[in-house]
């Protein structure tokens, strides 16, 4: 297996936020939000909490998917912060969606204790991936539903050569040398679901749902 290879937590230049807003990340994060759909059928009502929110796509995709939340986003790249301020402007569902700043695990959600607690793409970013499943824990309400989907980690350079290949290969150059490196910096289900058992959350499930990403989930 190939070995984990950290890269910087925080995306803090503007041409790459921009280049993150300005891309179509459609499919995945519409992904995103048909998996928890799946795993917690029903409707959300209340705040959420969305943890590493980047330009906020995932957000205001789950915010106009559930019309009777308001999700709270938080990030620590004042650059993707400037550019999800925009996205919000131009978005329907963009007066239900709240983005601050803040680094974990000493940011606290303004709204916590939350009913449900999102995460897209955080994990792989954090040199400590304790800090994410900690403030889970602290900001999530009791039986709080929690969904984190991530990159999962390949098993070779050549693999993940190959899926920068296919799912990148039109990408400017920026996101495709960030996607490889995130490759590289995450996790592996085996490595996620150890950070649940140390965390004590052993009741949560790991699984890949896709030839790059993984799910977390669960309730507290």
């Amino acid at each position: 297996m190939m070995e984990r290879r950290p890269e910087p937590e925080l995306m803090l230049d503007d041409a790459q936020a921009h280049a993150y807003a300005e891309a179509d990340f459609s499919e995945p994060h519409e992904h995103f939000v048909d998996l928890f759909a799946e795993r917690f059928p029903g409707p959300v009502n209340g705040l959420v909490l969305d943890l590493g929110c980047g330009p906020g796509d995932v957000s205001l995709r789950f915010a106009g998917r559930y019309p009777a939340c308001m999700v709270h986003g938080i990030d620590g790249a004042p650059a993707m912060l400037a550019a999800g301020a925009d996205l919000c402007r131009r978005h329907p569902a963009g007066f239900r969606v709240n983005l601050s700043r803040g680094l974990l695990p000493e940011a606290v959600g303004p709204g916590a204790p939350y009913e449900t607690i999102i995460s897209n793409s955080l994990l792989h970013h954090l040199h400590d991936p304790r800090a994410l499943w900690a403030v889970v824990i602290r900001d999530g309400a009791p039986g709080a539903a929690v969904f984190v989907m991530d990159l999962c980690r390949p098993d070779s350079p050549a693999r993940v050569r190959t899926l920068v290949a296919e799912h990148a290969a039109d990408a400017p150059e920026v996101l495709r040398r960030d996607f490889e490196n995130s490759l590289h910096a995450a996790f592996t289900p085996e490595e996620v679901r150890a950070q649940l058992n140390e965390a004590g959350l052993d009741g949560f499930r790991v699984e890949q749902v896709s030839d790059r990403h993984l799910v977390a989930w669960g309730r507290l």
